[in-house]
């Protein structure tokens, strides 16, 4: 049937594609529509769903249940992500009225990703972005953004106010970079944890239960290696279970999380998630992920509720995608620093075409 080269239309969901995991089952049909009854399912949404099912259509058969079971699960939406934009800036702001960012990463060849990371929460809205480099020497300066501020990792563990630190853009292993995720573990600041954070603290039994006790809000942004780390197993199990395992990295560090890729699954500590619909292949490419980072953080910084502003910046960053794959007539060659101009166009778009619509 794939090799018919014909439209078609799939009844529920795609045979061989599984309806709770979207993992495929020996060989799949690839739908041009797929017409889904009573209520929306998982496995169209994430791990294959989205490439196997087209356009989804649903028809609740005009069922009317006395007591619907509640939902667990959430399809993140455009709609949901605009009802959650910031306000229109008031003429009568400055800098700090968004606030401030720090960022702690960029080992020695890899301050890039911090440099990344910070662009994007600088572009995102954040009144102030930090730096703190543990490259030697590290730069003194970004001097294609020189309005990153580079300080000392120590520096940045002093600066007031702060509302968001972003650990794990090029943190990279070594006893310094445990040190410091240490110290940032035991703060009361609201964290963002990536990459090389997610991975010491895999390695570190200890981290593990400072992390699970934290008073402060914390957002793991794992790709599902990362995950697999988290968890004690392999990537593929992750993949099959992208849900679960979405779910017990959130219970078990009581944290929110996002796990990346095709439908990223953000999960929240009481167990409610969220399936994205924004976002094309053009995103996998170094350094995404560190931008993802930026702007969750900037987002936080300018009073957006943790939930609020991960779900937000998680169908933005995808929905940046989107646009660049129009623009560009395809994904192939799309890079992270695309990703940052195109998700500012957007957010400013939905916040003034939201002002708009409320005065017309």
């Amino acid at each position: 049937m794939n090799q018919l080269n014909v439209p078609i239309v799939a009844l529920d969901i795609p045979s061989g594609l599984g309806s709770d995991d979207g993992c495929i089952y020996g060989t799949a049909i690839r739908a041009t529509i797929t017409v889904t009854f009573i209520g929306l399912k998982p496995g169209l949404f994430t791990n294959f769903g989205p490439e196997y099912c087209g356009a989804v259509l649903l028809r609740d058969l005009d069922i009317q249940l006395a007591s619907p079971p509640a939902p667990h699960t959430w399809l993140l939406t455009q709609k949901l992500a605009q009802s959650l934009l910031p306000p229109p800036r008031s003429a009568n702001s400055h800098k700090g009225s968004f606030g401030s960012v720090a960022i702690l990463g960029g080992s020695t060849g890899m301050v890039g990703a911090a440099l990344l990371a910070g662009r994007a929460a600088l572009h995102l809205g954040a009144g102030r972005v930090y730096l703190g480099l543990l490259a030697q020497p590290a730069p003194p300066v970004d001097f294609s953004q020189p309005e990153l501020m580079l300080r000392s990792p120590s520096e940045l563990f002093t600066l007031k106010p702060l509302n968001c630190l972003v650990v794990g853009p090029g943190l990279c292993e070594s006893s310094e970079a445990l040190s410091w995720l240490e110290s940032a573990l035991n703060s009361e600041l609201t964290l963002v944890l990536d990459a090389d954070a997610l991975n010491l603290i895999a390695l570190h039994p200890h981290l593990i239960k400072k992390l699970g006790h934290r008073n402060a809000y914390t957002i793991l942004t794992p790709h599902p290696a990362e995950a697999a780390r988290l968890l004690s197993t392999n990537t593929a199990a992750i993949q099959n279970d992208r849900m679960n395992a979405a779910y017990q990295i959130a219970r078990q560090f009581n944290c929110y999380v996002v796990l990346k890729g095709a439908g990223s699954i953000c999960c929240f500590p009481d167990g409610k998630r969220y399936l994205n619909t924004s976002g094309n292949p053009g995103l996998s490419t170094a350094g995404t992920g560190d931008v993802l980072t930026g702007m969750i953080a900037a987002l936080i910084a300018q009073g957006l509720d943790t939930d609020q502003a991960l779900l937000l910046s998680v169908y933005l960053h995808g929905a940046a995608a989107d646009r660049l794959l129009q623009q560009n007539h395809g994904p192939l060659g799309m890079i992270a620093s695309e990703i940052i101009v195109a998700g500012r166009i957007l957010l400013n778009e939905w916040i003034y075409q939201e002002k708009q619509c409320r005065a017309e």
